[in-house]
């Protein structure tokens, strides 16, 4: 993590392009696509990365990079942030163990949020209890609404991972490639449950317990917060 007491004169413009190298990296993990999505990343313990509005992420560059206050989300570089700074700031102050948060679409989660909660688990493959742990979920909210930045900030305290009805997901990782794991296993479990219908039956309790527990020694949300 860069050193704090910075500065949007101070960030180097390689940091910059590797902010929007990630970005163009969600689009070709097939995340989001067009005008759908958004991502923030920690630069200091001041200061995040995040994308401007209304951007392509699979176009993102250098100059279209926000650069906010992780305190209020307050841009103080001249752009226009995402509408969602919000939960952006909000994530990246509750959860001081992680780095990137990603809001994306993808199809299978997204029409899991669509749905009505079911109760059913998402741990029908191994990867989501040890990589994502449990996973939260938020009611619907205009996007770029104060009830939806702290109905999301409230959720993450405690999940790595959250459910937004009718508006896709947030996960938050360490870093860039550890949040798109996360939601690429958490759309491959979502359309899993959904071409499998009721027939799909999750990892055996015990050995979800065994996983969760792997999850919670890592340091992760599970054991934050409650």
């Amino acid at each position: 993590m860069a050193e704090s007491k910075r500065g949007p004169s101070d960030i180097p413009r390689e940091r910059l392009e590797r902010f929007a190298e990630s970005c163009r990296e969600v689009v070709r993990q097939g995340l989001v696509s067009c005008s759908s999505g958004n991502a923030s990343e920690r630069e200091s313990e001041e200061l995040m990365l995040t994308t401007s509005t209304r951007t392509w992420l699979g176009e993102m560059e250098a100059d279209q990079v926000a650069v906010c206050r992780v305190e209020d989300g307050e841009c103080v570089n001249g752009l226009l942030p995402t509408v969602e700074i919000g939960f952006h700031a909000g994530v990246l102050r509750a959860r001081p163990d992680m780095n990137v948060v990603l809001h994306v679409q993808t199809p299978h989660a997204t029409a899991v949020g669509c749905l009505p909660p079911s109760g059913r688990s998402f741990h029908v493959i191994p990867e989501v209890p040890y990589y994502i742990g449990t996973v939260g979920r938020v009611a619907y909210a205009a996007p770029g609404s104060r009830r939806l930045a702290e109905t999301v900030s409230k959720a993450m305290r405690t999940h790595d991972l959250a459910i937004m009805e009718n508006h896709g997901l947030v996960v938050a990782g360490k870093d860039f490639r550890d949040a798109i794991q996360k939601a690429s296993f958490f759309e491959l479990a979502c359309r899993i449950l959904l071409i499998g219908g009721d027939d799909v039956r999750p990892i055996p309790n015990k050995e979800t317990e065994s996983l969760l527990e792997l999850h919670r020694q890592k340091g992760s949300a599970s054991t934050k917060g409650a």
